[in-house]
C-alpha cells in the first residue's frame, strides 16, 4: 500500500500520551485536507489516535504496519468539520480512588491500558479492556456500580469515560492522573 502523507511524524519508542501530544501540535501546521503520518512503536497508539481523532473532528484513515513500526494516517479536517476537544467532566483523583478501594467501597475499575502494562501493575480488582477493543467489549462492564476509568496519565481514560457516558452508563469517573503516580495496592499478573 502506497499512501502519500504531506508531513511525517516520528513517534517512535514514545509511550501514551506522547504521541497524541506530539500529533496535536503538528497537526495545528498542517493545512486542511493534508494527510499527516505518524510512526509509532507504541501497541495502544492505534486506539489512542483513532479516538483521538474522532474527538476532534480530524480524519483517522487507518494504520500500516511495517515491522514493529505502526504507521497512522490522519488527515486534517478543515475550520467547519473541526469540533472543540472535549473532555470528560466526572473525574477522581488518586487519593480519593484509593480511599474507595482501601474502604472496600462497591465500586468497580475500569483498567484501558495495554494487556502488557496492566500485567505489570494494576489495582486488586480492576477490569482490563484495552481502549481499542472496549467498543467490543461494552457488555463486561457492570452498569450497577460507580465505574472508575484509569490508565496510565489519564489521557486515554478520559475516551474511555466520554464514549462510555455517551452509550449510557451513568455515574463513570476518569481518575487523573492514572497508574504512573498510584502509590495504592498493586496486583500483578
Amino acid at each position: 500500500m502506497d499512501i502519500k502523507a504531506d508531513e511525517l511524524l516520528d513517534a517512535k519508542g514514545l509511550a501514551c500520551p506522547m504521541p497524541i501530544v506530539r500529533t496535536k501540535k503538528a497537526i495545528t501546521n498542517l493545512e486542511p485536507g493534508h494527510v499527516i503520518e505518524i510512526q509509532a512503536t507504541d501497541k495502544g497508539s492505534t486506539a489512542d489516535l483513532k479516538a483521538w481523532a474522532g474527538g476532534t473532528g480530524h480524519q483517522y484513515l487507518g494504520t500500516v504496519e511495517d515491522g514493529d513500526v505502526l504507521k497512522h494516517y490522519l488527515r486534517k479536517a478543515s475550520d467547519d468539520e473541526t469540533k472543540e476537544e472535549t473532555k470528560h467532566e466526572a473525574i477522581l483523583n488518586l487519593e480519593e480512588l484509593r480511599q474507595k478501594v482501601e474502604g472496600d467501597e462497591s465500586i468497580a475499575i475500569l483498567d484501558v491500558r495495554e494487556p502488557a502494562e496492566f500485567a505489570f501493575g494494576h489495582i486488586p480488582g480492576a477490569l482490563n479492556i484495552p481502549l481499542g477493543e472496549l467498543e467490543e467489549r461494552f457488555n463486561e462492564i457492570a452498569h450497577d456500580k460507580e465505574l472508575h476509568v484509569i490508565c496510565r496519565t489519564g489521557s486515554r481514560s478520559d475516551l474511555a469515560a466520554q464514549k462510555l457516558a455517551e452509550i449510557g452508563f451513568i455515574n463513570v469517573k476518569n481518575v487523573v492522573p492514572g497508574m504512573s503516580n498510584w502509590e495504592g495496592p498493586i496486583e500483578k499478573k
